[in-house]
Order: structure tokens, then C-alpha cells, then sequence
């Protein structure tokens, strides 16, 4: 019950939260915002946390602290809470704030186990609040011989050898709590939603063997839960468990249908509200798609896993168990290159036996089917996907997902290397790529090996723990029966619970002394240390090294025992010594507190007494002892110990040295600096702290370096900031930070840089722009420099004139209205603004007219707002132009039905100010409609449209319910309908002016409108409906007054067509077809049927294999083997079937392919004149009963194949009318649906005639020589050419053996000179100069030789000089070079 009002108070917490705040994003993770205004002023900000505290795990005793740092302004007020508990206790919880480091602290002096929690911290101002939570862990101490540490011990090895083996002594344990009554909730709320498949495993894990018991309870509790379900959810279906989908991500989901649409969704961890978001990828989030909700955990750890449960308005919906199993990838997935209709296998091996993990392709969900096979070895160690048949869509990333761990590798495809397979599609291959092999098994094998062997030390150390018990349980009598004594005997030994008891016959008669002594250690005290070592060294020497000699002194009671049998611990600590952290030059105090005043101590630092000096003093103040350090330095840092009475406590006194600042320099530094633009600004700071110190400065928050205009100083006791030649836009908050190893302080400051403003701003808003005047405002500068703005000055230009007129300084405000205007002229503004640090650039504003007439536009159409038999109210919306000034009122006018004439309906001096008004001039039962026209300063503007025809008279009475609704006619997609016009009656229900048509699909609780406007007539066709969907549909009528009540059809109606039986259209439908093997085979049915009927293919009467793939559409179902297989022979029959009949239709389908063909062909003659062919069978005469064979024969006389026997299903045949004398030969064929096999020829039969062998005597034929000697048949010619030009020489030359050529400049050899490009190609000698010179000229002769002869020819090449230049004296020549060029070529006169 107390949970259950928990989490009802925090149902209303958060409801109430809800309605009213906004949920903001922190940029600090794990941070949660709650703003409570929709729009925060300008400067001003909710709480938000710069550093969250962080997790602490600290020592009973020990001090813990959280820091946190917020922002907001205005400053946020910070507080702290718990979950299990408060932190009013100011002994226990100290709250403080140091200003200067700007920090938050929770402190926990000696802290204590029962402290150990979960703590938030809430900022909070009035535009928001911020939430973090942190979580702190207590170490327990001094419970070395306390008898609870054995028992959680035995507790948490009795749990995990539960998990593990799940013994049968937990069974009976848990049995027995069932048989009670105390069955854990958390095992009903996982049945509620779990399939029936899951009850034995649910009921394994929490022991519970009672079926019968266990469902009658479970229906119990089903009916309460529906019953409460039942006032929020129509329906709820589909409940996924959650399970991790992707790295990192687990989601749950379930399909539901609300009631209320706004209902409140809730969700719950072991008991615990979780805040979620929706659509969004935070940690928690709820993602609606149609019926289904998804809800999604990100960034999984191990303190997601739990109890999650979905509430709607507080009534449980859903529950489900979150396991993240503690496993790891020994062996990930490789990369695996696969060749295309090859499979593809990935595998890995974990470090603990799973029996699922998920498989990821391309970040989608992999499942068992025909492309993919997932499976696990037996010790579930490996697992492995096999991607089945590997095409090139398959390629890309796979991942393996097991708990939150996760690996993936890249699947390559491939190309089939084979040519011959090139444009072909290729055959499925039965090869595998990728897979570990033996490497894997022997890994799996080792880590199984390992396990088993944790599991024996798990089963030892638990009969160990037993054992234990069961001795410490014995040990325990003796100290019974002592209590129970009238007269109490000498003391005994107290058991130690920590450690088994070792015999020591020796020191027997010291026993009850030590039991004095060791009796107060039975007490967890914090932080203190008895100076007792053999109680850790007794555990682990062997008994023959302990000798009474090195026994340490011990402290030992004599005197008698109290009545109640409790031993005096004497004096021991209370409260420990705590570490102090203490600033260098500040004071610092470490305490601690005895359990006596009489009871005096020593101080020490590291090992040393200590005594009271001008900077250290020791106070005692009654049983509180205090050491304080008035000024502490570096040296008084160390580990300090206090010693009473042979108890001691130790603590560290750190003295940290962080950067610090004076406050008047602070303060200082704090004021703003104002310059002027161009000059510079200094900002100066100086600190003492460790070194080495960080320095950084900032403008606005972004760090500045040094640059032409930036420069920083550093030293270890100043820093230094030059801001040269400053702009406006450098102004801003300046902020000096420094940080060393113990802190960071940051000191704020700001920059002003004045300069003049910016121009005055648009757009120029016209108040009036009449014939006496122009007044008009403009927006002020978007920067006024920094200094605020004392006026405007103003210049005048009237449109057509080349002069400005000063007008002059006007006040600051950013409005002017000029009087001195002439009617009907335009004018032109020039507006610049003046403040201290001078006048802005200029703003001009566009051309205003003065006494223009200027008339607004029409308004909007009037609307009726209500209408009673004497008045009538109507509203409209002002124009959107309203010709450049304001709107000063509006004039309304009316007209009767049938009327010409517009009446004005207030008085022409009177015009309406506001924007409705109430028509009084009518006639009750005349029909009116009215129109509006606006007025400006020019006049009254064109009136607005018309209303719509209004009736003076009262409020109509709703319409009845329309008659005689039926439906007409129906198909797949569309219903039409009919129906009668209600009756009048008078006061009760009037007459009706149209009709709304209204659809409700069954699945859904709300009704739509399938007509925006109303129906005039008394018929509708709906159109858009989802074929065999179930619908209600209704007809409301409607008139003035309102909507009649709905008339609905008496039972709901399916879209479908009327009924026709099945019937196949196609008649010329093929009932065979042959198919050749690994080709595709597809078989088309069209047909008629009405509803939409359901089809079944079959083959030989049994269903059709998974290769098979089925398509139906409307009116057509296709049959597909993708790659045809001889198996898939046979007859298949499809059966169209709906509710008015069935039809049937069967085809044979063979799948063969070319034969093979027959075997060796033997011929024999037994009766003279035939002959009997016989032949061994084709290999395919099993496989298809359809084969047959072909016989030709050929003799020596025809010697041409013909056909003589055919379709022949044995293996011989005998031919008749063999001639003697001529020679035979006989090919078999074999032959089936697809066609001829290659030929089996039989040997040559008959008489074998020698041949005369032919011979032919040819007359030696002649040979034939080429050889020649070299010889030109196109010689070179003489060139004439500019200089700076190209020459193109080239000659013919014939010869054989191929003459060699060599090309002559003055008798000097060119062929391998590199200025000269040089070719012969099929005896065409060419020769290329890009750019001729003066040393160009001469005699060019060409030699070509061979082996025969030798032979020349010779060209002269000619250079001309430079240019002509006019004014000279030249002489020009002019050479004819051929039929075509001409050369011209001058010189200087001579």
C-alpha cells in the first residue's frame, strides 16, 4: 500500500508539472530543465548547472562533499534532498557557498553507511528549475569481527549461485514464501504481460512449481487489471518484450488504442518514475507510429536493467523484464569476401554462454528464413550467420549484438571471376566464405574448460560459507547458556565471526583477558584503529611463527563483570579525524571526539609528537579534541594522527595553494572600461596561487590569442590585456580565468567601445499624409553607439527641386510631422541620428505625397453573428490597404432579397468606430444582406462583398432525423447512399437545409465527415474506402440552428462489390507448359470474383515448397520458380475460392532439359536384310519419362541422314531392306519436351571397297624476284622560307630490300640531330624544321642505300631576312613556286 501511494504522489507531482512546464536541453549531460515560461525576457535565463557534482565512493568516517556550480539570472536559489531519507540534520548535512570560486557544497562530516543514497540537487529562479541527481557509496569499516558482514557474505554467494545454478534449495525456499502469500509482485506483473510460452520460465526463476495455483491466481488477477484497463484503453495487442535492437539501444513496444487521446502516459523503472521525451533521441524517449508506441532506451549501461512498466492514468498496462547479460566477444566477426551465389558466413564466440544474441544487416534486424541462417553451438559459446545466396545488394556492414557489447565486419561481394559466366546468370554455388574453423571450437572449447572450473569455486566457497555459518551458530550456545547463569562464571572467549577459530593450547590461560581486550571491536567505529595488529596478522602467519614474545601489548580489564554480562570498552573515539583540505594562509582545525573526559592524548605529523607552537595549538574541550593551524604554509601539510589510551586516528591535512585575487582588486576590475573608437583598452589583474597557472582570457566567452590587436602579458603574479585600436564590435563582457591544480577563479569585467550610431532604420510608417500636413515615424538605429540618442536631424527635399532645406534637430523621439507642405506636392526625408559621440550616416525616406485622396480598400465580407427577429449582429476584418493613413470608422449598408437599392444602415455623420455593430432597422421574417466600406482621411473606400441572405427572425430549431437511410450501391473502394428528408415540426424541430455524411472505420472510436459543406441532396457517394474494410456510417441533417441528431445505418457496412463466383477470364489459359532447368517458370491466372477471394496453389495436391513464390493481386495471382529444378515437375492446381464459391484450374509444369545422349550403338543382323540397332540408354531415361528416341540411317548410294523411326521408348530397333553391297550407318537421338540430344553414331556396316589412289603432276612453278636497287621517284624540291617559320621537305624513294635513307645539311649528317624531325613511312622520307634560321641555309641532299645500289637527290633551302619596314629603299622578288603558292621575298636596295 505505502507504494502504491508513492507512486500515486508522484503520478500527481508529475501531472501537475506537466501542464505547466517546459522541458529544455542542458549541455550538460544528465542534466534536466524545467522552464516555466514560454518566453524568458531579454538578459535573462533559468537555471542551468556549468559542473554537476559527481559520484562519490568514500570511507565510513571520511568526509564527502558534492560541489556544483549553476547559472541563471536572477541567481538561482539551490537546495539538496535524497530519495531515502532528509538533510535537515545540520550535525549530519552542511550546505554552504564560496563565493569566490563560485561553488554549491554539500558537505557530510564522518559520514556513515546509512548515508549512502541517491542525491539531488535542484536550482531553481522563477523562469525554471534544474534537477541532477549523483550517487554516493559508503565503504562500511570496522566490522572485522561483526557477525552481519558474515551474513551478507553468505547472502550474496547464496544469491549468485542462485543465479547461476538456480539450486533446488532456492526452489523450496521460494516454494514455501508462495505457499505464505508472499510471492514477489514483480512475478505477477511479468506474467500480466508475457506470452504463455514464457509462464515455465518465469515460474523457474521465481520458484513457483504450483501450475494449477499459479493460473488460477493469474486469471484472478487478469480480470482485475482488464477491468481497470478498461476505462482508459479500447484495445492493447502485439506486446514486444524489450530487447537491445541496436548497439547501445534497447526499445519495448505494444499496439494501443486510447479512449482519450490526452490520457497521461507513464513510465516506471523497479517502482520508479522515469522522466521520457517524445520523438526525440534522448535517454528515455516515446516514439507514437499510428496504433503502436515504441518506447527506446539509448546509451545503455548496466543500471538500465530492471522492472519497466507503462501506466495509463495510474493503471498498469505493461510490465517488462530488462536482463543485460555480463558477456563478451572473445573472438569478433571478420571480414568476409564472398563470391556472388556464394554463402557467406560470419561467426564469433563469447566469453559466457548465450542462448541469442541479435544480428544486425545494415543496421536492420536479421531473422531466421530462406536468406539468412542463425544458429549457436551447443554450449552456446559460437554463433554464427550465414547469408544465404550472396548478391550485390547483400554487401555492406553486419553487426553482432550480445548485452551491450557489440561487434560488426564488412560482407564484400564479389564479381564470378569465371568468364564463361559473364552476362549469364550464375549458377548457385555450394561453397562457403568466411568462418573461423578449428580456431574457434579449440577457443570455445577452452573458455567452456574455464567456466566450469569458476563454477566448482563457486560451489566450494559456498559450502565454505556454510560451514561457516553453521560453526559460528554453534559457537554462539556457550554464550547463551552464560547469560541464562544465575551466577555469571569467569568469562570465555568471544568467537571471531570473521575467521575460523585456530587452537592454541599455549596461551590458553590469556583467554579471557583477550577477550576483554578484543570485545569493543565488535562495535564498527569510523576511522579508528585499535593499536591491536594481531587481529589482522593472526589470519595470515602460521601458528608456529607466533611467539608470545612478539604478541603486542594489550589493553586488559580486570575487576568484575556488569549484571547484564556487557564488557567496558573503555575509552574509545566517538567521532574519527576527517581529512581537512585548507587554502595556504588560511586557518584550518582537525577534531576528534572521546567517549571520556579523563582521558588525555598526544598529537602527531607523520610519525612525530607535536606540541603547541604560534602557529599550531592543540585545545581540549572537554571530550572534543581539536588541533588548529592559524595560518597555514606548504610545510604544515602531511598526515596528522591522534593517540588516546592506546586507540589512535589518522586523517591528511592538505593545504592547496589555488589562484586567488584581492577583493579591492577585484572589485576594481570589475568596473567597465569606456573608450572611444581607435583607441586602446588595459585590463590588469594580479593573483597569487601555484604555479604552474593557467591564464585565459575571453571576449563574450570566446578565448582571445594574441594578434596585431591583441596583446597578453603573463607572469606568475600578473596578467596583462591590450586591446589596440578597438571597434565597436569589440565591446562586450571581458573575463580573466585562471586554474592550477587545486582551482580555477575567473574575474568579469566589461568592455564599452563608443562610436557614433548606425543610421536610422525602415520602413517609414505614414500616420498622415493630408494637404495641411505629413507626419510619419521610422524605427531608431539598431546601435546607438553606446551612447543613448539625443536627436534627429532632418533635411527636405520636395520631389522635382535639386535642394535639401534644413528643418534641423528634433527631438530624440523617432517621429516627425511637418506642417509646412503645399497640397498635392511629394516630398523626400533625410534623417540622421545625434548622440554625444556624433551623427550617424544618413537614412532617406521613400516619396510622401501630401492631400493625395488616398481611399482604403474594402474590407472583409461581413459575417453574421447572430440574428433575432429585431436585430441582427455582424463583424468584419479592417482592409489590408488602407490607403496610407488610419482607418477612422466604417459605414454599413443593407438591401432586401429582390431589391436593387442599398440603404446606409448609421447615420452618415456618425461613422462606425468599431468592427461589429447591431442592425435594430429591420423587419421581422424580411430577408437582408449587408455590406461595410472603411474611411480614412481621404473618405470613404469601395464597400466589401456581400453577406450571405440573413433572415430577421428568432433561432431555428435543430432538424430531425433523416428517413429511410439505405445503401444503393457498393464496390471495392466507394458506398453510395440514399434517404428521405426529415418532417418539420413546429417549436420542436425545423426545416432542414442540408446533410453531413459521417464514416467511422470499425478499429476506430471517432467519426469523420466525408463532406466539409452541406449536402443539398438527399444522395452521397463515398468515395477512398479500403476494399473488404468493415465501416458505420450515419446522416446528420442540419439547418440554421444547428446540427439534428445522427441517423445511423442499422449495421455496419463492408466495402466490397456485389457478390460474383469466381471465374477465370483468360480462356485460353495453357494447361502445359515445359520449362528448361534453371530458368524461370511463371504461370499467370486472371479471373472475376467478388469479395476479394482467397487463393490457394498447390502441387500434386500438397502445398507449394518455399521456393515458390506466390503473387496476387486484383483480378490476377502469379506462380514464380525462380530457378526451375527437374523436383519441381508435376501438376499444379490453383483454387480461387470466396463466400459464394470456388473455382479450380490445374497446369503441368515439366522442368527437363537438353538430353544426354544414348550410349554406344551396336548393329547386328540376324535374319539377312535388316538389321537390329540397339543402343544403351541415356542417363536421363530415369529422371523423365518423357524421353525418347530418334533413329536416322544413311547409305553409301543416298549419303544423306533420313528419319526412319521415331518415339521410340525401348532401346532397339530393326531396319529393314538392307541392300547388299552398299554400306550403312545409323545415328540414335535421344529426345524429350525441349528437344535433341547430340548423335550416338554406330560403326560403318557392309562392304568395305579399296579406294585407287589419285595422283596429279603439277609443272614446277617459277619464283619471283623483287630486288632492285634504290632509286627516287619524287625527288626534293627547293624551298624558299621566312625566317622564325617551319620548312616541310619530302622525297620518294622505292627499292628492295628496303633502302636505308640518311639526310645531308652541307655534307653533315642529320639523322640524329634532335632539331630536326625526321620520317619514312612506306618509302615517303620526310624532314620537319619548326622554326628556320640563318644557319638553316644550304644544300639539304638526300641518300638512300641498300644492298644493290646507292642513289641521291638534292634540294636547296633558301632563308629571308627580317621584315620590310615602310620608308625603306627595297628591292622585291618575286618566284613563282608552283601552280598555287607564289614567294615574295625583298631586300635592301643595293
Amino acid at each position: 500500500m505505502g507504494t502504491d501511494m508513492i507512486r500515486l504522489s508522484q503520478l500527481l507531482k508529475f501531472s501537475f508539472l506537466s501542464s505547466v512546464a517546459i522541458k529544455k536541453r542542458s549541455k550538460v549531460p544528465g542534466v534536466m530543465i524545467t522552464q516555466f515560461v514560454e518566453k524568458i525576457p531579454a538578459e535573462k535565463s533559468h537555471p542551468d548547472f556549468s559542473r554537476k557534482p559527481i559520484a562519490l565512493t568514500v570511507q565510513e568516517g571520511k568526509l564527502a562533499v558534492f560541489k556544483a556550480i549553476v547559472t541563471g539570472d536572477p541567481a538561482p536559489n539551490v537546495t539538496w534532498a535524497r530519495n531515502n531519507g532528509d538533510v535537515s540534520d545540520p550535525e549530519r548535512y552542511v550546505a554552504s557557498y564560496d563565493p569566490v570560486l563560485g561553488e554549491h557544497q554539500l558537505q557530510m562530516p564522518n559520514v556513515g553507511v546509512d548515508q549512502a543514497d541517491t542525491y539531488k540537487c535542484y536550482a531553481s529562479n522563477e523562469y525554471g528549475r534544474a534537477l541532477v541527481t549523483v550517487t554516493l557509496n559508503v565503504i562500511e569499516v570496522g566490522f572485522k569481527k561483526s557477525k552481519a558482514m558474515q551474513e551478507a557474505r553468505l547472502e550474496k554467494a547464496a544469491a549468485d549461485l542462485k543465479r547461476t545454478l538456480r539450486t533446488r534449495s532456492c526452489i523450496v525456499e521460494q516454494n514455501e514464501e508462495r505457499k505464505d502469500g508472499e510471492v514477489d509482485e514483480k512475478f505477477w506483473e511479468l506474467l500480466l504481460s508475457a506470452d504463455k510460452k514464457e509462464y515455465e520460465r518465469i515460474c523457474a526463476e521465481y520458484g513457483v512449481t504450483d501450475f494449477r495455483w499459479m493460473l488460477k491466481k493469474l486469471n484472478e488477477k487478469k480480470k482485475e487489471i482488464e477491468e481497470q484497463q478498461s476505462q482508459y484503453i479500447e484495445h492493447l495487442s502485439n506486446l514486444r518484450h524489450i530487447e537491445i535492437k541496436t548497439p547501445g539501444c534497447a526499445e519495448f513496444e505494444f499496439e494501443m488504442d486510447l479512449k482519450d487521446p490526452n490520457a497521461r502516459i507513464f513510465l516506471f523503472k523497479d517502482g520508479v518514475m522515469v522522466p521520457f521525451n517524445i520523438d526525440t533521441d534522448e535517454e528515455h524517449s516515446l516514439r507514437q507510429v499510428g496504433r503502436k508506441f515504441i518506447f527506446s532506451i539509448y546509451g545503455l549501461n548496466a543500471e538500465d536493467a530492471g522492472l519497466y512498466q507503462v501506466d495509463i492514468e495510474g493503471v498498469n498496462v505493461f510490465s517488462t523484464d530488462f536482463k543485460i547479460p555480463v558477456v563478451d566477444f572473445l573472438v569478433k566477426i571478420q571480414e568476409v569476401k564472398a563470391v556472388e551465389r556464394e554463402d557467406a558466413v560470419f561467426e564469433c564466440v563469447l566469453s559466457a554462454p548465450l542462448p541469442k544474441i541479435s544480428w544486425l544487416g545494415k543496421n536492420v534486424a536479421l531473422e531466421q528464413g530462406e536468406k539468412y541462417d542463425i544458429s549457436v553451438s551447443e554450449d552456446m559459446l559460437i554463433h554464427r550467420l550465414v547469408v544465404k545466396d550472396c548478391m550485390q545488394v547483400d554487401k555492406g556492414i553486419y553487426a553482432a549484438v550480445a548485452g551491450m557489447k557489440s561487434c560488426n565486419a564488412w560482407l564484400i561481394v564479389e564479381a564470378d571471376p569465371d568468364p564463361n559466366q559473364r552476362g549469364k546468370k550464375a549458377a548457385r554455388k555450394t561453397t562457403q566464405a568466411g568462418g573461423g574453423g578449428a580456431d574457434l571450437i579449440k577457443i570455445a572449447a577452452e573458455q567452456q574448460e574455464k567456466l566450469q572450473k569458476e563454477h566448482k569455486e563457486r560451489m566450494e566457497q559456498l559450502k565454505q560459507i556454510q560451514a561457516e555459518e553453521a560453526a559460528a551458530k554453534e559457537e554462539e550456545k556457550p554464550a547463551e547458556e552464560i547469560t541464562a547463569a544465575p551466577e555469571p562464571p569467569k568469562p570465555k572467549t568471544t568467537p571471531k565471526p570473521k575467521a575460523k577459530p585456530k587452537p592454541k593450547p599455549k596461551q590458553e590461560p590469556k583467554a579471557d583477558s583477550e577477550a576483554i581486550a578484543e570485545e569493543p571491536e565488535a562495535e564498527p567505529e569510523p576511522e579508528v584503529e585499535e593499536e591491536q595488529p594481531e587481529s589482522e596478522e593472526a589470519a595470515s602467519p602460521p601458528p608456529e611463527e607466533e611467539t608470545p614474545s612478539e604478541e603486542p601489548r594489550k589493553r586488559v580489564r580486570t575487576g568484575p563483570l556488569v549484571p547484564d554480562n556487557i564488557i567496558d570498552p573503555g575509552v574509545h573515539f566517538t567521532s574519527g579525524l576527517s581529512d581537512v583540505h585548507a587554502i595556504i594562509g588560511q586557518s584550518a582545525e582537525m577534531m576528534c571526539k572521546l567517549s571520556s573526559e579523563k582521558c588525555d592524548g598526544i598529537w602527531c605529523k607523520d610519525g612525530k609528537e607535536i606540541t603547541s607552537t604560534d602557529d599550531l595549538k592543540i585545545v581540549k574541550e572537554g571530550t572534543v579534541h581539536k588541533l588548529i593551524v592559524s595560518n597555514c604554509t606548504e610545510d604544515h601539510g602531511g598526515k596528522y594522527r591522534f593517540e588516546a589510551d592506546g586507540r589512535k586516528t589518522e586523517a591528511m591535512l592538505v593545504v592547496e595553494d589555488p589562484p586567488r585575487m584581492n577583493q579591492d582588486d577585484l572589485a576594481k576590475f570589475s568596473e567597465p572600461v569606456l573608450i572611444k573608437v581607435g583607441q586602446k583598452a588595459t585590463f590588469k589583474m594580479d593573483f597569487v596561487g601555484r604555479e604552474p597557472i593557467k591564464v585565459q582570457w575571453y571576449n563574450e566567452g570566446e578565448e582571445m590569442l594574441e594578434d596585431n590587436h591583441i596583446k597578453i602579458e603573463k607572469s606568475g603574479s600578473h596578467s596583462r590585456l591590450l586591446l589596440v585600436k578597438c571597434q565597436r564590435k569589440d565591446s562586450g563582457e571581458i573575463k580573466l580565468k585562471l586554474k592550477n591544480e587545486f582551482g580555477t577563479i575567473e574575474a568579469l569585467s566589461r568592455l564599452i567601445v563608443l562610436d557614433k550610431p548606425s543610421n536610422p532604420m525602415g520602413p517609414v510608417e505614414v500616420l498622415e499624409a493630408s494637404a495641411s500636413c505629413v507626419e510619419f515615424k521610422w524605427r531608431p538605429p539598431k546601435d546607438d553607439g553606446g551612447s543613448p540618442i539625443k536627436n534627429y536631424y532632418i533635411e527636405r527635399n520636395q520631389i522635382g527641386r535639386n535642394t535639401w532645406a534644413k528643418i534641423g534637430n528634433i527631438p530624440g523621439e523617432p517621429h516627425y510631422k511637418d506642417t509646412d507642405v503645399d497640397h498635392g506636392r511629394r516630398y523626400c526625408y533625410r534623417i540622421r541620428a545625434v548622440t554625444a559621440e556624433g551623427t550617424s550616416d544618413v537614412f532617406e525616406t521613400n516619396d510622401i505625397q501630401a492631400g493625395t485622396k488616398a481611399y482604403p480598400g474594402p474590407p472583409s465580407t461581413p459575417k453574421v453573428v447572430s440574428a433575432i427577429k429585431n436585430c441582427i449582429t455582424l463583424a468584419w476584418s479592417p482592409p489590408t490597404n488602407t490607403g496610407g493613413t488610419n482607418i477612422v470608422g466604417y459605414n454599413m449598408e443593407k438591401r432586401k432579397r429582390g431589391s436593387n437599392l442599398w440603404g446606409q444602415v448609421n447615420p452618415p455623420e456618425e461613422p462606425i468606430k468599431g468592427k461589429q455593430y447591431d442592425v435594430k432597422d429591420v423587419v421581422e421574417g424580411m430577408e437582408y444582406e449587408f455590406r461595410v466600406s472603411a474611411i480614412n482621411f481621404s473618405g470613404a473606400g469601395e464597400p466589401s462583398t456581400p453577406s450571405e441572405f440573413v433572415i430577421a427572425r428568432d433561432p431555428k430549431k435543430p432538424p430531425g432525423k433523416v428517413t429511410d437511410l439505405k445503401v444503393t450501391d457498393s464496390t471495392n473502394t466507394s458506398l453510395s447512399l440514399s434517404w428521405t428528408k426529415p418532417k418539420e415540426e413546429e417549436g420542436v424541430q425545423d426545416e432542414a437545409k442540408g446533410y453531413f455524411v459521417e464514416l467511422r472505420p470499425a478499429e476506430n472510436t471517432e467519426w469523420g465527415r466525408c463532406n466539409s459543406n452541406p449536402l443539398i441532396s438527399t444522395s452521397y457517394t463515398i468515395l477512398g474506402l479500403k476494399s473488404m474494410a468493415m465501416y458505420w456510417v450515419r446522416v446528420v441533417a442540419t439547418n440554421e440552428g444547428g446540427d439534428g441528431e445522427p441517423r445511423d445505418l442499422d449495421n455496419y457496412i463492408i466495402a466490397m462489390p456485389p457478390p460474383v463466383r469466381p471465374n477465370f477470364t483468360n480462356r485460353k489459359m495453357k494447361s502445359f507448359m515445359v520449362m528448361r532447368a534453371e530458368n524461370s517458370a511463371r504461370v499467370n491466372i486472371n479471373f472475376e470474383a467478388s469479395p476479394v477471394p482467397t487463393i490457394i496453389w498447390l502441387k500434386d495436391g500438397m502445398p507449394v515448397s518455399k521456393r515458390v513464390t506466390v503473387s496476387n493481386t486484383d483480378g490476377m495471382s502469379q506462380l514464380l520458380i525462380p530457378s526451375a529444378e527437374r523436383s519441381d515437375s508435376g501438376i499444379y492446381t490453383i483454387t480461387v475460392k470466396n463466400i459464394v464459391g470456388q473455382e479450380t484450374f490445374s497446369v503441368e509444369i515439366r522442368v527437363t532439359d537438353d538430353p544426354k545422349p544414348p550410349g554406344p550403338v551396336e548393329l547386328e543382323e540376324n535374319v539377312p536384310g535388316t538389321l537390329t540397332v540397339s543402343w544403351e540408354p541415356s542417363p536421363d531415361e530415369k529422371r523423365d519419362n518423357h524421353l525418347h528416341y530418334m533413329v536416322m540411317k544413311r547409305d553409301s548410294i543416298k549419303r544423306t541422314w533420313h528419319t526412319v523411326a521415331d518415339r521410340l521408348f525401348n532401346n532397339n530397333y530393326t531396319a529393314v531392306n538392307i541392300m547388299p553391297g552398299r554400306e550403312y550407318n545409323f545415328r540414335v537421338y535421344a529426345k524429350n519436351d525441349i528437344g535433341l540430344s547430340e548423335p550416338s553414331e554406330s560403326l560403318t556396316w557392309g562392304v568395305i571397297r579399296k579406294k585407287e589412289k589419285f595422283s596429279l603432276n603439277l609443272a614446277p612453278s617459277k619464283p619471283c624476284n623483287f630486288d632492285s636497287a634504290p632509286i627516287f621517284t619524287v625527288p626534293l624540291k627547293t624551298h624558299t622560307i621566312p625566317e622564325k617559320y617551319e620548312c616541310f621537305m619530302s622525297c620518294a624513294v622505292k627499292g628492295y630490300p628496303t633502302p636505308h635513307v640518311t639526310w645531308y645539311h652541307n655534307n653533315v649528317s642529320l639523322n640524329t640531330d634532335t632539331n630536326y624531325y625526321i620520317t619514312n613511312t612506306c618509302g615517303v622520307c620526310s624532314m620537319l624544321i619548326l622554326r628556320v634560321g640563318a644557319k638553316d641555309n644550304g644544300e639539304y641532299r638526300v641518300v638512300a642505300e641498300n644492298s644493290l645500289g646507292r642513289a641521291e637527290c638534292s634540294a636547296q633551302l633558301t632563308i629571308l631576312g627580317p621584315r620590310v619596314h615602310a620608308g625603306s629603299k627595297w628591292k622585291m622578288h618575286i618566284n613563282l613556286m608552283a601552280d598555287v603558292w607564289v614567294s615574295m621575298y625583298w631586300g635592301q636596295r643595293d
